[in-house]
């Protein structure tokens, strides 16, 4: 058996995501991985712009990227906050996603930012605002989705409102 059959025997009894990406190492030194992370934009990304566009298709009012605590990419109305999030970045099925990672640093990297979400959304929500988070899936996939549940929630804040108000 030569080693392309070995290899060929490895993968036909292996699942290459459960093992061979945790096994394989990076193919850029430390320096140039660090570059190409760093180049990764933390606003005006593609997803943002895809809901930008979908909220201003709906005639949905909008505020982009309001200076305020937990900086979310959409305030709508007054108590509606909106974060387009990367399913990477923010650890979205966290169980399947950590056990490949092969660096403990973007587990602790992606740990932090799931904590500090908690802290967000806790926070935000105890303050009166209704926290809408969006994954990158949802967006790319369906957005109509993410836009439903958008006008659903702004309908409830018009209710409440107007129940606070006093109006008929």
């Amino acid at each position: 058996m030569n080693q392309y059959d070995a290899l060929w025997n490895y993968f036909l009894w292996h699942n290459p995501l459960d093992s061979y990406r945790v096994l394989m190492p990076d193919m850029f030194t430390k320096e140039k991985r660090s570059k190409i992370m760093s180049s990764i934009k933390s606003s005006g990304s593609k997803i943002e712009l895809s809901m930008k566009a979908a909220l201003e298709k709906n005639r949905i009012a909008f505020l982009y990227q309001p200076k305020m605590f937990g900086k979310p990419d959409f305030l709508i109305g007054r108590k509606i906050v909106v974060f387009c999030d990367s399913s990477f970045w923010h650890g979205r099925n966290w169980q399947q996603l950590k056990k490949r990672l092969p660096d403990a640093y973007w587990r602790g990297h992606i740990e932090n930012n799931r904590k500090r979400d908690r802290v967000v959304n806790s926070t935000l929500r105890n303050e009166g605002y209704i926290v809408i988070r969006c994954w990158d899936e949802e967006i790319n996939r369906n957005i109509d989705r993410c836009i439903a549940r958008i006008i659903k929630s702004t309908n409830k804040a018009v209710e409440e409102h107007a129940n606070v108000e006093g109006v008929p």
